[in-house]
């Protein structure tokens, strides 16, 4: 095979045409277009918003982006709640770059409970069990060279808060990828490659870089689809010097929750009504696009810390990486009837941002919300972001905010066992003063912020279903040539931090796509 480049130099053109475009090079885009190119020969181009920095051996990628230990602050879409909630901005990270979010997370690689997968089986989606997931799963694990650390590489924090778990109920385990466990805390099984953060695009793309069907093209974000009768025709990419036509075989739609949903409604699918009040011609009667956007709502308790943890941290840190995240317990408040239904995970280590340079918190999650939001455009232009409502805490029964409440109470049943009270210090936030049920509530209510996990803007379901986006196996409802493949597609947000979900959509639809 040809040796093909790993950036597109300045004024390359792009191709003309390509048997499959595949937009957005994120966690599930890489997977999606490097399964292709390596198990077929149709030339398949990947399309993303962000640079392309090579393979990894290259060694041209940016050390925030492959030092696991921090959670990267450049390569940002931006996104931001904007005016929606008076007191606060609340930022929705979302990575500009090739592995997408698998290039800029905290790397927990869960996979999540058996209950979250057979129940998309059981809204019309055949094909999403979980007994048929779980070799997609290991499969896109071993892709990503997932482990759990050794208890030697347990920071001394988080070991703390295993020891004060245990005390307070929640058992140690083995793994917390068990479907079937639904009551635990562990290590958490990670993406990590001796303290490098291992992307989708090392662990898909690199190894067919070399195939002459496949190109990979950076820094070109996708302005719109062109569709005639039924089919797209054309991918329109904001290039260099102005939009550039590409004519397209098939196209596969894999720009992120927020990203997915805002091409489709610049290509006029979605809502009629909603397309005209953006000024968009509709094209495709879709009203489910958009809507269903929900993420695990999260609060955090922080507490003061002591000099003996720091110095303790400090030692740990001379002879072993140390990461901030480590941990996850999955515990049940008082109104779980099924599985679990919080994630409570610890974290900790040097922070510049705080007087003692150290941060010290507990961190809660709903891992089952009822809430829904949605996503739409102000106008058609690609320049401007959409408005993202997600409505946490919306649900009429207030049985999101019952859970985080629950949820507070036991992460300070956690701190205050002597495995960690006595290093963990103080509670600083929210304070010994919010201390009565109603307080809490009221302090989830203004406090409560994301989990970095939004799904279910394009959402799978039966053509019968109205609301529903994409069929089973991706193809966006009438259109022939059209999918999408990440996490936009979800229809109800599994137990699990969403990096090996969203990366077993790509898994899934590829395969699928290859089949044909």
């Amino acid at each position: 095979m040809a040796r093909k480049r790993d950036q597109r130099p300045a004024g390359t053109p792009l191709p003309k045409f390509a048997d499959t475009v595949v937009i957005g090079g994120g966690t599930a885009g890489a997977a999606v277009a490097g399964l292709l190119a390596e198990h077929s020969e149709q030339t398949v181009l990947l399309l993303e918003a962000g640079p392309d920095y090579g393979p990894f051996a290259a060694g041209r990628w940016p050390a925030e982006l492959t030092d696991a230990g921090a959670i990267p602050a450049t390569h940002d879409w931006g996104y931001h709640s904007g005016e929606l909630y008076a007191q606060r901005v609340i930022a929705y990270e979302r990575a500009r770059v090739i592995g997408g979010c698998s290039s800029h997370n905290g790397c927990a690689a869960i996979w999540g409970s058996s209950v979250d997968y057979d129940g998309w089986a059981a809204l019309e989606n055949p094909g999403w069990s979980t007994d048929e997931l779980r070799p997609l799963f290991r499969a896109g694990s071993e892709r990503l060279r997932v482990r759990i650390p050794e208890p030697g590489e347990v920071t001394p924090f988080q070991r703390f808060a295993l020891d004060a778990a245990a005390t307070a109920g929640i058992p140690r385990v083995a793994d917390l990828n068990n479907l079937d466990e639904n009551l635990g805390m562990a290590p958490s099984p990670a993406n990590i490659v001796n303290g490098v953060r291992w992307n989708t695009g090392f662990a898909y793309l690199d190894p067919v870089r070399e195939r002459s069907n496949l190109t990979i093209v950076g820094d070109s974000p996708c302005e719109r689809l062109e569709i005639s009768s039924g089919r797209v025709n054309a991918v329109v990419v904001a290039g260099r010097e102005g939009p550039v036509r590409l004519e397209v075989g098939r196209v596969i739609v894999a720009a992120g929750t927020y990203g997915s949903p805002a091409i489709l409604e610049r290509s006029g699918i979605g809502d009629p009504s909603e397309l005209r009040s953006a000024g968009i011609a509709p094209m495709h009667d879709l009203p489910g696009v958009g809507h269903n956007l929900h993420d695990h709502p999260r609060v955090t308790l922080s507490y003061a810390g002591t000099r003996e943890l720091e110095e303790m941290m400090a030692a740990f840190a001379r002879d072993h990486w140390m990461p901030e995240e480590q941990t996850i317990a999955k515990a049940r408040s008082s109104r779980c009837t099924q599985a679990f239904d919080l994630h409570v995970y610890p974290v900790g280590g040097p922070d510049r941002t705080t007087p003692t340079g150290w941060r010290w918190t507990l961190e809660v999650a709903c891992m089952t919300p009822r809430s829904r939001g949605a996503l739409r455009l102000t106008n058609a232009s690609s320049a401007v972001p959409p408005i993202l409502d997600h409505r946490y805490l919306s649900d009429p029964e207030d049985e999101d905010l019952r859970v985080l409440a629950d949820g507070v109470a036991l992460a300070r049943e956690i701190a205050a066992k002597p495995a960690l009270s006595r290093l963990a210090g103080r509670e600083i936030s929210p304070g010994s003063a919010i201390a009565t049920r109603a307080q809490v509530e009221a302090f989830v209510r203004a406090n409560c912020l994301h989990y970095y996990h939004p799904v279910g803007t394009c959402r799978m379901g039966p053509a019968s279903d109205r609301s529903a986006v994409v069929d089973s196996r991706g193809r966006i409802h009438g259109l022939d040539n059209a999918y999408v493949a990440d996490a936009s597609i979800i229809p109800v947000i599994p137990r699990a931090n969403t990096n090996l979900p969203a990366l077993v959509v790509g898994e899934r639809i590829a395969r699928w796509l290859l089949e044909r």
